[in-house]
């Protein structure tokens, strides 16, 4: 057993033991509990060993780099494709279809993963083998993005980078949107961004998604904004939403769909997108990330949009 594990199990010892005693003692104020059991936890959560951490996201891989500290990183998942350095590390998975006997396999100390990896019986089993396993909240606006670099900042340790790149970031987003705001609701095009075309079945972006966030900083609007998540459309629904632009993520493979096909639907033809070819692909981190270099692709999508 690691020293590291060893003060961990000491720690969780002591901050139960504290509850115990003040439990037991009818001199102590309830409320003291928590003043006794915080700063062992607190100590606790500060000495996180991630000296062999896997990160699960491609944003939280991006964010980790950015910090300068992926000499900690031994894996990633399949979506941390950026730096180009990061895909010579052992891939573990997709990040909702994780393997646990993959990522067992590195001997990681902890593991840090955006919201909404799973599936939750692999997480079980990670959790299980008393391996830290951390979740960042991923959220698909500003503050969302400079939340995670605070997060991941916490967990490495290295709040005071953190908080350097918390100051960049804001920045470059700010400059980046500033531009786009400025243009009025009137004027905003409307955006119809498109997951997949499998079996013939559109499947768009609704709100709450990563795509209607990059949308709207981008200055546009998002075509199908009226339900959550993601929906396959039906015709009728295509050409209601009146698209200006079709927004799609640049895919290679056999199983791509192409600009003809796409616009040789006839709902996407009847569409002022279709009409006039417009379709829009770009890199899929860096359109959809949400992490440090999301400025640039709100300037990429809003130039392909509106020209410029």
């Amino acid at each position: 057993m690691s020293s590291s594990t060893t003060r961990r199990r000491a720690t969780r010892l002591l901050a139960v033991a504290a509850l115990a005693a003040a439990a037991a003692s009818p001199m102590l104020p309830a409320g003291s509990l928590f003043g006794l059991v915080r700063p062992a936890l607190a100590d606790e959560a500060k000495k996180l060993d991630t000296s062999r951490l896997v990160s699960i996201g491609g944003d939280i891989t991006e964010i980790v780099y950015a910090l300068g500290e992926e000499n900690k990183l031994i894996a990633r998942d399949s979506t941390s494709l950026y730096p180009e350095a990061a895909t010579k590390l052992p891939d573990v998975g997709y990040m909702r279809a994780l393997s646990p006997e993959g990522i067992l396999a590195v001997n990681p100390t902890a593991i840090i993963a955006v919201e909404g990896s799973g599936p939750p019986e692999a997480l079980s089993v990670l959790r299980n083998a008393s391996i830290p396993f951390e979740t960042v909240p991923g959220k698909f606006d500003r503050d969302g993005i400079l939340a995670k670099i605070d997060r991941v900042g916490t967990l490495l340790g290295v709040e005071d980078k953190a908080k350097v790149l918390e100051r960049q970031v804001a920045t470059d987003l700010d400059a980046a949107t500033a531009h786009a705001e400025k243009r009025p609701e009137a004027e905003r095009k409307r955006v119809l961004f498109i997951l997949s075309t499998q079996g013939g079945k559109i499947l768009a972006s609704g709100t709450g998604t990563a795509a209607d966030g990059i949308i709207k900083l981008a200055g546009a609007t998002n075509a199908v904004g009226d339900f959550p998540g993601y929906k396959a459309l039906a015709d009728e629904a295509i050409i209601e939403a009146k698209p200006d632009v079709i927004l799609m993520m640049d895919r290679g493979g056999p199983a791509a769909t192409t600009d003809a096909e796409l616009l040789g639907q006839p709902a996407i033809a009847l569409t002022p997108a279709g009409e006039n070819k417009a379709v829009i692909r770009m890199d899929g981190l860096h359109l959809l990330g949400f992490g440090p270099r999301t400025a640039s692709a709100v300037r990429e999508l809003n130039a392909a949009i509106y020209g410029g």
